[in-house]
């Protein structure tokens, strides 16, 4: 049985995101919809949300229960939208909402390395973007229990000091250099150095350990 992987990730506040822009200014947006337009370069969008809208130019109101508003939209293909730069991958975005801007989305695919290989893609394009849950469908008895570190969450002087000492050795057993010398490296001090180190470790740890 194939052991696929289910995705969720949100995207802060991403640009040409009609979706998230309404749900920045109204209400959480929730139920949103696409489809193409055979040929001609658009792509039709529908959202549901809580409220009614002032006037929008670009939304048109196409269904309303008075608690429930149905807004369509017209956009052309090539954006660069959030869900292209999913789809392209060849994984279909299949839930999506947005919350205060927030775009918050769900896709499949079939390894962590296609995995890796789409939120490298949007955090080239796109800021905070944000591995929420992983979930596996069938893992193998052998497999390993599934662990996406978040290297985002470490700061960029973080990463360069586990990368140095992970470079001169500092992790090797033996060790091929002590802090002192990783810290000379890295024109710190050794109580610097720790102290990057340990924060660095403890949230590479927090993603494995708590997930």
């Amino acid at each position: 049985m194939a052991s696929g992987i289910r995705a969720e990730v949100s995207i802060r506040e991403p640009s040409v995101c009609r979706v998230a822009a309404v749900s920045s200014d109204y209400a959480p947006v929730e139920t949103v919809t696409r489809s193409g337009h055979p040929g001609d370069g658009e792509v039709v969008g529908e959202f549901s949300i809580g409220e009614a809208l002032d006037d929008e130019d670009d939304l048109e109101e196409v269904y309303s229960t008075g608690s429930d508003h149905v807004y369509r939209f017209t956009r052309d293909c090539g954006c660069g939208c959030v869900c292209e730069h999913v789809e392209r991958h060849g994984c279909p975005v299949r839930d999506l909402r947005a919350e205060d801007g927030v775009i918050h989305l769900t896709f499949y695919v079939s390894d962590v390395e296609s995995l890796r290989a789409v939120v490298t893609d949007l955090r080239d394009e796109f800021d905070g973007v944000a591995v929420r849950r992983l979930t596996r469908s069938q893992p193998c008895e052998d497999a390993a229990d599934l662990v996406f570190v978040d290297r985002q969450s470490l700061t960029e002087r973080q990463r360069e000091v586990l990368e140095t000492a992970h470079e001169e050795g500092y992790f090797a057993h033996p060790r091929d250099a002590n802090a002192t010398q990783v810290a000379d490296c890295l024109d710190i001090t050794r109580s610097t150095f720790a102290e990057h180190l340990a924060a660095a470790q403890k949230k590479l740890l927090d993603d494995i350990l708590t997930h």
